[in-house]
């Protein structure tokens, strides 16, 4: 110990916490660990660790400490410390909690976060970064020794929990009856919850700085009084659904905040009230129609509620988290908040899917009861009793994967301090009573000779008995026998005063989990006539008798289930089988005093007298109490401890106690001897239950909720593996692997060691929920964890180099190097749980809709042990390579990764821009795209692609030449030199087409395409060029210093300019991958137009065509049979015979596969035209917008419309490509990660461009910092990128689709348009209504700003001819459903109609296309048979919900603003539904127009 003298430093001026100098105190060491503290003080002592050799000391003995750090623990400047080097040992952390935000932290981050932490020093509130920044978090709590402490050192065996204060948070309150009661205070409960609790909650969320994203749903159940379905009118039969009891319900869902981030909650609160106010009475009347007789409805009780099915709806939602990633979000949380007691009555089959769908799914779950606690055991689940005889058991069970809260108002009444626990039933009128009594007959309950008075009958010797032992478990023991009077004797040992301490763990009773206990156990417990109870290893539930008074007392036997029963009221000495389920969760929870798990939110009440702590004989055995501890370890170290989170003032304890405790068995709960137990009540399985624990709310799960811990400690025994787990395994050398990956691959990459292989395979286990299994005994799990079949040597103890046990569920993985051989070893359950699929029915409605729809969805188990692991491996193992593609193999293994969705959006419209500063403008003022705009997107698109995604560089300086004619000039001749194509010249012959059509494909012609202004010349040349070129119109003089090529040079000729250093194509640099003389295909077909006399477009692709049949030119990957594609697509020169002296020439991969695997190649295409042309030729409309013809008259009124223009979509969806992609660009990360493109082989300009990346093997942060990278740099090429959802319009047919959420609705009022008419288009033929009607609806979103887009997931999946639309800010989407025409069915490959999922949904309609069905039941809710056409007219809206306020930027202002997105929804229904006229004058304007032009062709 040495004294120094302080001082404190900046930040600014040493990142290091702490600067000493060695030479000031002898003996310390780079890493020793210091603790520093003024002498005379009694503040928790400051440890840090000593982390620069050489650090400079500023004068002798002076010692300098970064100055927050100081502040905390009240250091002062220039007074002295003293500095003491500690033992590791005596200051190793127990657990630590780390907390994070706005930020997407996976699993398997969390994992090498944390070994990159062992051995270093923490303290309060420190900051912790890693990969270089990309994961930011801070030091929230620390525990060591049973106490909170202020600092401490991470070891190997601390356990790391991770809080996020950005997660993903649903509030479901339950709307059941008890709402509308009072409480204690007078207060009406929906009052405690909204006022009281969530009140509480936000503020608290607040003065956290968390920043979640909340949906609140309000949810209840209505019961209707009938017995048969006919009681009930036709528009009611299609939600109801029937319990087990015969009854009628359905329940409703009414969502009143869809992810939503606020700072400030209190305009929900009062919108929450606003919904109270009339939500019963909406519910309740739901149905009620003029004239028409509907059974009673009444709200359910909160026990008889849709609990279970409300946790699984957000399941739904959760466990599709990899499907559309966030970025700036962890973790996932369900709150329930009830006015129940926290008892609820449901489906054991329900039940079992709820439970191992949030174990496997890692997924908080909470439950807050405003109601009082009752008087025993919660939660309880009471299982449905669809046995109706008498005398059957009700059974019951007590979920440990639900925390309970329970919420209390601290308001105090007058006049007594006491809280009644019990709620008392409703006073009920005399008149019943009095019935009952003048009927003796029925009066008595009992019959008088089966009566016995109280002092006969024992009743505690009958309950013994009730709960005692089943024969099946334990026929060793000498029984007691069964008839009610020889039982009072053999029970006396077991009455009402309290047990020694001996015997207290024999008041057993049942769960299945509970546990075997075999010979000795039994033998000593049978004096009591109790034993410990048998179990298997599931974990199945519990019961109690329902007694009728008459069995009580007859002589017959009690019936038995088999099992012994539980008695909510007692089951503090359960104890239960452990299972991995059990102890999922367990290491968030911190270790109290005596070695035990603690939830801090359940309070020990203590009668006034008691001392502090519990008397001895409460503990068990083998933990040693506080006062023998001392005796043997009396070394009074003083704990760096905080009381609460302020620092108190420390206090000079004996550790000795604690210590002692975690000497003699860490994971021992304090009930039993036996490590194989836990206790059966409650989520750590440790802590006893008794009628004096008070739960309070558990507020730091509610604001800063845990991330599923890293680490767990169940592993079965011997005895348990061999016989309920099949083992199977295989072995990998990555060596040998990659070796033979190698010679394969065009392109080489450098392999992962076998090293790095083994710990990925670690990682991406557990970024699949898997845990790490520590504290197991290593040579006990060797011998046993060899397959029964011959043991490789990977099982002998003695060569193991390095293990990992992991385990989800009931499945447990060994992975196990040994040289370069990984060899994993899976175990899976004997007998796996039945595949569970239950059909749910429910109304729900939606922020923005009007009205309680119907939906449906389906609640199912995932198959874990069915994942196709070794599949993973070899994908990881060979560095993602294209054999092991990313992919959903086939259905029934489907792979997981994570998955994040874009699209590319032009960037700038002026009418946004308009909407956004004027209030009082309509939103239909998007102008349609000038042919300008449109060239100016392609090009944005492919400086886009060159520059971003493919990052290749193009010298600037042989671009000059070519950029003399500037865009405009580049129009006007195009107009003239463009003939277009007639639609029988192109089914002629390809050679005359300008685009080579996809073989067998059958699409319809696309137009010429867009001539593109070269890019990335020098930006001083461009304006100088379009400054001088303005007005030139076929001269090229001004630009070009060499005469042009004349037009009949020869093909040698043209690739001789082509080379030309200064006038040539522009070669692309030479890279890895790349061949020598490399050129971009839409940019040579722009050169030879500027660079040879009268070369039109279409000339210029045809001598392209000639030179690549020629083998002049091929694709740049070598593959000579790659036709020549226009757009972003890669060709090279082919050296000639006579080009001997190219020596430096570099050739082709020669592997199409693999150059497709490097470079993102799209094929550009121009607008497509819903017109056909005219057979002359002589209109152009290559240039205008897909909604008019060339005098401006809309497609809709054209005559020459195309009638497949509707369906060609479904033909000609744009094919999907894949590339691989480099994740890690700023090479911040500890690995080597990557992750793939899948993005769309064709872009137009008039649609929206999309791209998707894929990863499995690579950090979320990582991932972000490249897509938000590319979405700044977006704008500089006119474009702006969004994210997009998976499912757009989240509708139930579609499989993944969010069960509380749905598409709005929005009517399109044709009757104003109709004026006498009876169709809308009378008067074109009737074969093209349906087509103009379409062609209508896309004129009106056009004038939105909405522009086509298609999304792989949903067009695919749903295989109608629907048409959807995304908005040009990105913030929302619309759905044009289109009926798809009968003899169109005929003709299809694919049936466009199959009536989707219909195995998997009682869908009882067969509409048209499943959106159809789903709108008109949206409008009519008449009968869904009388339905016609001039109904369905509409559109189906929905929300972009994947877009936050990262990705607001300065130049996309409207970007995710709300009130933007409000405005827009209004005032396209206010046009729809035809206010203030708007839908007629539009209609009439375009009438106009085609008068106007019909008035012009008669002249």
């Amino acid at each position: 110990m040495k004294s120094f003298k302080l001082i404190v430093h900046q930040s600014s001026f040493s990142s290091e916490d702490l600067i000493i100098n060695l030479k000031d105190y002898p003996g310390l060491k780079e890493k020793d660990i210091i603790e520093i503290y003024h002498p005379e003080n009694d503040y928790p002592r400051l440890l840090l660790q000593v982390t620069k050799v050489d650090a400079p000391g500023r004068g002798r003995d002076t010692i300098s400490v970064e100055q927050s750090i100081a502040t905390t623990f009240q250091l002062r400047t220039f007074a002295d410390v003293y500095v003491n080097v500690v033992n590791v040992a005596d200051v190793a952390l127990d657990s630590v909690e780390l907390t994070f935000k706005d930020q997407y932290l996976g699993r398997s981050e969390m994992w090498r976060l944390k070994n990159h932490l062992v051995s270093t020093c923490v303290y309060l509130n420190k900051k912790i970064e890693y990969c270089g920044g990309a994961v930011r978090c801070q030091v929230y709590e620390m525990w060591s020794q049973g106490d909170r402490v202020a600092c401490g050192v991470i070891t190997e065996d601390t356990k790391i929990v991770f809080r996020s204060s950005t997660s993903m948070v649903y509030l479901f309150i339950q709307m059941s009856s008890e709402m509308w009661d009072f409480d204690i205070h007078g207060d009406l409960y929906f009052e405690k919850a909204v006022n009281g609790f969530l009140a509480d909650l936000f503020t608290k969320w607040k003065k956290n700085g968390s920043n979640h994203e909340v949906t609140i749903v309000l949810f209840s159940r209505t019961f209707y009084k009938a017995k048969t379905l006919e009681e009930f009118p036709q528009h009611m039969k299609e939600c109801l659904q029937k319990d087990y009891r015969g009854r009628f319900y359905e329940d409703f869902y009414r969502v009143a905040v869809q992810n939503e981030r606020y700072e400030d909650w209190s305009n929900v609160l009062l919108q929450l009230r606003r919904l109270f106010t009339d939500y019963q009475k909406i519910v309740l009347q739901y149905h009620e129609r003029p004239n028409m007789e509907i059974p009673t409805a009444i709200n359910s009780t909160a026990a008889q509620g849709n609990f279970l099915e409300v946790l699984n709806m957000s399941l739904n939602v959760f466990e599709k988290h990899y499907l559309d990633r966030c970025f700036d979000r962890t973790g996932q949380l369900s709150v329930v908040i009830t006015p129940g007691v926290g008892v609820f009555e449901v489906d054991r089959e329900l039940t079992n899917v709820t439970k191992q769908r949030i174990i496997d799914n890692g997924v908080g779950s909470d439950l807050v009861c405003v109601g009082e606690q009752p008087l025993h055991a919660v939660p309880l689940l009471k299982f449905h009793n669809k046995d109706s005889n008498l005398n059957s058991i009700d059974d019951y069970s007590m979920p440990h994967w639900i925390n309970l809260s329970f919420y209390s108002t601290n308001k105090k009444v007058a006049y007594s301090n006491f809280i009644p626990r019990i709620k008392l039933p409703p006073r009920k009128s005399q008149e019943p009573l009095k019935k009952m009594y003048e009927d003796e007959s029925k009066g008595k309950l009992i019959k008088e000779d089966d009566y016995m008075h109280n002092s006969i009958f024992d009743y505690d010797a009958y309950d013994a008995q009730v709960f005692q032992l089943p024969p099946a478990h334990s026929t060793c023991v000498q029984r007691v026998a069964r008839t009610k009077k020889t039982s009072v004797a053999g029970l006396e040992g077991i009455s009402r005063r309290s047990p020694p301490a001996s015997s207290i763990h024999h008041r057993k009773m049942s769960d299945p989990d509970i546990h075997h206990s075999l010979g000795s156990d039994i033998l000593s417990s049978s004096k009591h006539g109790v034993s410990e109870v048998g179990s298997d290893a599931t974990d199945s539930p519990i019961s109690i008798n329902r007694l009728s008074p008459r069995s009580s007392v007859s002589n017959k036997p009690v019936i038995r289930t088999g099992r012994a029963l539980i008695n909510p009221f007692d089951p503090s000495h359960v104890t239960v089988k452990l299972t991995s389920n059990r102890r999922r969760w367990t290491h968030i929870f911190p270790k109290g005093p005596t070695g035990v798990l603690i939830q801090q939110h359940h309070y020990q009440a203590r009668p006034a007298g008691e001392p502090a702590s519990r008397p001895d004989e409460h503990r068990s055995e083998n933990n040693i109490s506080k006062e023998n501890g001392s005796t043997i370890n009396n070394n009074n170290h003083p704990v760096y401890q905080v009381d609460g989170n302020v620092m108190g003032r420390k206090r000079m304890i004996s550790t000795s106690g604690a210590l002692s405790i975690l000497g003699t068995a860490l994971s021992t709960p304090s009930t039993t001897n036996n490590a194989s137990l836990a206790l059966l009540w409650g989520a750590t399985g440790e802590q006893e239950w008794t009628p004096a624990l008070t739960t309070g709310v558990d507020w730091k799960s509610l604001t800063i909720p845990a991330c599923l811990p890293i680490t767990t400690d169940y592993f079965p025994d011997k005895r348990s593996l061999q016989n309920d787990y099949l083992v199977s395994d295989y072995n990998l050398l990555p060596d040998d692997v990659n070796a033979d990956f190698a010679k394969n691959r065009a392109i080489y990459k450098e392999p992962l060691t076998t090293m790095e292989v083994f710990k990925e395979l670690v990682s991406q286990r557990l970024a699949q929920g898997f845990q790490l299994i520590v504290g197991v005994n290593d040579s006990e799990v060797l011998e046993s964890h060899c397959p029964s079949r011959v043991a490789p040597p990977s099982c002998q103890p003695a060569h193991a180099a390095k293990r990992y046990l992991l385990s989800i569920g009931r499945i447990f993985h060994k992975l196990t190097l040994v040289g370069s051989t990984i060899t994993v070893t899976r175990y899976r359950p004997r007998h796996p749980y039945p595949p569970f699929n239950i059909h749910y029915r429910y109304r729900f409605h939606a922020p923005n809709h009007d009205t309680y729809e119907v939906s449906w969805v389906s609640f199912t188990t995932e198959k874990l042990e069915n994942y196709n692991w070794n599949y993973m491996d070899h994908y990881i193992c060979t560095r993602g390579d294209t054999d092991f593609a990313l992919v959903e193999v086939g259905s029934q293994y489907p792979l997981k990764y994570w998955r994040f969705r874009t699209l590319l959006l032009p960037l700038i419209n002026p009418a946004t821009k308009t909407i956004l500063e004027d209030e009082s403008t309509h939103c239909d003022i998007y102008p349609t795209p000038t042919r300008q705009d449109l060239d100016h997107l392609t090009e944005g698109f492919l400086k886009m692609t060159e520059s971003y995604f493919n990052k290749v560089k193009r010298p600037n300086k042989q671009r000059v030449a070519t950029t003399c004619g500037s865009s405009e000039a580049a129009l006007t001749r195009r107009r003239h030199s463009t003939s277009n194509l007639t639609r029988n010249a192109q089914q002629g012959g390809v050679s005359s087409s300008p685009f080579r059509e996809r073989v067998g494909s059958t699409r319809l012609p696309d137009r010429p395409r867009l001539r593109i202004e070269a890019i990335a010349a020098a930006k001083t040349v461009l304006e100088r060029s379009q400054s001088q070129s303005g007005e030139c119109d076929d001269t090229y003089d001004d630009g070009v210093i060499e005469p042009k090529l004349k037009a009949n040079a020869t093909l040698l000729e043209v690739v001789d300019r082509m080379r030309h250093p200064s006038l040539g194509v522009g070669f692309l640099q030479q890279t890895v991958s790349l061949p020598s003389h490399t050129f971009v295909s839409i940019y040579a077909i722009h050169w030879l137009q500027a660079n040879m006399e009268n070369m039109t477009y279409e000339k210029a692709t045809s001598c392209m065509e000639r030179l690549l049949r020629d083998k002049m030119i091929c694709h740049a990957s070598g593959d000579t049979l790659k036709r020549y594609i226009v757009g972003y697509y890669m060709y090279h020169i082919l050296p000639q015979k006579k080009d001997k002296e190219l020596t430096d020439y570099v050739k082709p991969l020669g592997d199409l596969q693999s150059f497709e695997n490097e470079w993102m190649e799209v094929e550009v295409l121009g607008p497509r035209s819903p017109l056909l042309t005219s057979e002359t030729g002589a209109i152009d409309i290559s240039g205008n917008s897909t909604a008019t013809d060339d005098s401006g008259m809309p497609a809709f009124l054209c005559d020459n419309i195309d009638p497949n223009y509707m369906h060609m979509e479904n033909d000609d969806l744009p094919l999907y490509k894949n590339t691989h992609l480099d994740i890690d660009v700023n090479n911040k990360s500890d690995r080597i990660e990557w992750g793939h493109a899948r993005y769309q082989a064709t872009f137009r300009p008039d649609q929206a461009y999309e791209m998707c990346i894929q990863w499995a093997i690579a950090s979320g942060n990582i991932v972000a910092e490249l897509i938000i990278g590319w979405a700044r740099k977006a704008p500089s090429c006119r474009l702006q990128m969004v994210p997009i959802p998976a499912d757009p319009l989240a509708l139930p047919f579609t499989e993944k689709s969010d069960p509380l959420r749905g598409p709005i609705y929005v009517p399109l009022n044709e009757e104003p348009l109709l004026r006498g008419k009876t169709a809308l288009f009378e008067g074109f033929p009737e074969d093209t209504w349906l087509e103009r009607l379409f062609l209508f609806q896309e004129a009106i979103v056009g004038r939105f700003g909405f522009i086509k887009c298609t999304v792989e997931s949903t067009s695919h999946a749903a295989g109608v001819g629907d048409h959807l639309y995304v908005h040009v800010t990105g913030n929302m989407f619309i759905l044009i459903p289109t009926t798809v025409k009968s003899e169109q069915k005929g003709l299809k490959a694919k049936p466009v109609n199959k009536p989707l999922n219909s195995s998997r949904y009682p869908v009882h309609e067969a509409a048209p296309s499943p959106h159809e069905g789903y709108i008109t039941r949206h409008v009519s809710g008449k009968n869904k048979d009388d339905y016609d056409n001039s109904r369905r007219m509409g559109f189906l809206w929905s929300w972009n919900h994947m877009i936050s306020k990262k990705w607001k930027w300065s130049q996309t202002p409207a970007t995710g603003d709300e009130s933007f997105q409000m405005r827009m929804l209004r005032d396209f229904k206010h046009f729809c539904a035809n206010h203030e006229q708007r839908l007629s004058q539009f209609w009439d304007q375009c009438w106009e127009v085609r008068e106007k032009a019909k008035g012009i062709k008669c002249f």
